[in-house]
């Protein structure tokens, strides 16, 4: 509305000075400067024509109506939905380890293709090649379990730039943890009372 009394007020202006003769006419714009709180266009926005008045309601959709927004309360306890069910979990194996006197080991050496089984007991130390090896545990699985065991090992290399080892070897399956040696190979065999 601001907009259209402008313009009539700029027309206004030049069509009385012509009507007075009053000399030339000088050219005025027709729009005002946009004003810093009315939001404007982005200039390659394309803008429609609105249709006239009394049409607008036939054209346009209705509204949508505000949704009536209540006050941020606490849940009451009666209208809670109960609480669904939890999953069942997934039976865990627990098994607990019974401990064993001592680890048989097996020692292979890579280079001369030789082989020798090792009985170390709990807390003493095996020797074969360069290898030192710590025995710290060795357990195996309860009777009514499958068989397997497993030996906390310490392994250290007399050569300064090998590789040593300390973790647990699992006789089933020794590839999840083992000595990592361009020489030799250490594997669990079981345990012994």
């Amino acid at each position: 509305m601001k907009h259209v009394l402008a313009v009539l007020a700029a027309l206004a202006l030049p069509i009385a000075a012509l009507a007075q003769g009053s000399g030339p006419i000088t050219a005025t714009p027709l729009l005002p400067p946009p004003m810093a709180d009315t939001p404007q266009p982005a200039p390659d926005a394309v803008q429609q024509a609105l249709p006239p008045a009394d049409q607008t309601q036939t054209q346009t959709q209705p509204a949508p109506q505000p949704q009536p927004t209540q006050p941020a309360t606490a849940p009451q306890e009666a209208t809670a939905a109960p609480a669904a069910p939890a999953a069942p979990q997934p039976m865990q194996l627990t098994w607990v380890p019974v401990p064993q006197g001592s680890a048989q080991l097996q020692v292979l050496d890579k280079v001369n293709a030789q082989n020798a089984t090792l009985n170390v007991k709990i807390g003493q130390r095996g020797q074969y090649g360069s290898l030192t090896i710590q025995v710290q545990a060795c357990d195996i699985h309860p009777p009514d379990q499958p068989q397997d065991a497993a030996a906390y090992l310490k392994i250290t290399d007399g050569h300064a730039d090998e590789p040593g080892f300390q973790g647990w070897m699992l006789a089933n399956n020794p590839s999840v943890s083992m000595l990592q040696n361009p020489i030799y190979d250490v594997r669990v065999v079981g345990c012994q009372a």
